[in-house]
């Protein structure tokens, strides 16, 4: 049983003036679910914005991600498991990784409007950030005046960070990016993977990603 962060009626209130109260998740411990296993190709065809590919296009395997910024567990797996991934998986060459966006609530689709208002070079590296300062940010009285402080650290400037946040159309592919994949994968926490289109969900181990990719081929 692993811990996910639980979705929620979505409350599209992201705040004239960008002042917005903090938010909390939550949690629960997922129940037994038979493995699923969607056709990459089907994985591959489904999402509102482009996706930014982390490690070779060309990679033989595929790793999925559906996350929110404000779930708890997806930081988790970011700061202990994704490191693994990367160097075992990614930087060799053998898988590509696509974070997807799954928000939870109003405060995650900032956090996922800026990352790709800060340029396809910096978006998964501002993830990454607001990730490890979770703690900082997501979860405070004051959360949209929180990630104007994170996005400075990119160099994105307070008029960058409020057109940004006004940009309604970036904000509705946010969420339909969401709601694609809440109906065409049945997705219903964060986080949840598709590695090599096999369903992962909860905080998941490099060992959960080992049992796929290092299995024998038919």
């Amino acid at each position: 049983m692993k811990p996910q962060c639980k979705t929620f009626p979505f409350a599209l209130a992201l705040c004239a003036g960008l002042a917005c109260a903090g938010v909390g998740e939550a949690d629960f411990a997922a129940g037994a679910v038979a493995p699923t296993i969607v056709p990459v190709e089907k994985l591959m065809k489904i999402g509102a914005l482009p996706d930014i590919v982390q490690g070779s296009p060309a990679a033989p395997d595929t790793i999925i991600e559906y996350a929110s910024m404000t779930c708890s567990h997806c930081a988790a797996f970011h700061e202990s498991v994704w490191p693994r991934v990367k160097s075992k998986y990614v930087d060799s060459g053998r898988a590509k990784f696509i974070l997807r966006e799954f928000p939870l609530d109003a405060v995650a689709a900032a956090g996922f409007m800026l990352a790709r208002c800060a340029g396809p070079e910096k978006r998964n590296l501002l993830i990454d950030q607001l990730f490890a300062d979770q703690k900082d940010w997501a979860f405070t009285e004051k959360p949209i005046e929180r990630l104007r402080a994170e996005v400075k650290k990119v160099e994105m400037s307070d008029a960058e960070f409020e057109t940004c946040l006004k940009d309604q159309h970036l904000f509705e592919a946010v969420n339909q990016t969401r709601d694609l994949a809440a109906a065409a994968f049945e997705i219903h926490a964060t986080p949840t993977f598709f590695v090599n289109g096999h369903k992962l969900t909860g905080e998941v181990a490099i060992e959960d990603f080992d049992k796929i990719l290092e299995a024998p081929a038919k």
